[in-house]
């Protein structure tokens, strides 16, 4: 299930991991909690061996892996392995790679701006 309402807002101000996982069934899925005018804060369930596709962004982005493990793979070939309770940083312009580690599924917490996509393509550099 993922709405395009944010499941946060004026009229509901907290929520719980566990009422979050209630309202899905198994991996993938993905459900954005908050979405303000500056950032968006998305829950991300991957399923093992489920990678997503490899992007990049023009502004920076950070997870906290709540449950299972990561690996992410930076552009230059950096390999970051995070378990339950670590907080990886993903600079803007650099492309990467997040892919479930181990054997079961994870979930992550993205913050991001708002309205920033994948972007899977760089525009050619400008000629001097």
């Amino acid at each position: 299930m993922v709405s395009s309402m944010p499941t946060l807002s004026g009229a509901q101000l907290t929520t719980t991991l566990a009422q979050i996982k209630a309202r899905h069934g198994g991996a993938p899925w993905h459900e954005r909690v908050i979405i303000t005018d500056e950032f968006t804060l998305t829950v991300i369930c991957q399923p093992a061996r489920h990678p997503n596709d490899r992007h990049y962004h023009i502004r920076d982005e950070c997870w906290f892996v709540a449950e299972g493990e990561i690996s992410c793979t930076f552009e230059g070939g950096t390999v970051v392995h995070a378990r339950a309770g670590d907080f990886v940083f993903a600079p803007k312009h650099t492309f990467h790679l997040i892919q479930p580690a181990g054997d079961g599924p994870s979930i992550r917490v993205a913050v991001s701006v708002t309205g920033e996509p994948h972007r899977h393509e760089r525009p050619p550099a400008a000629s001097a």
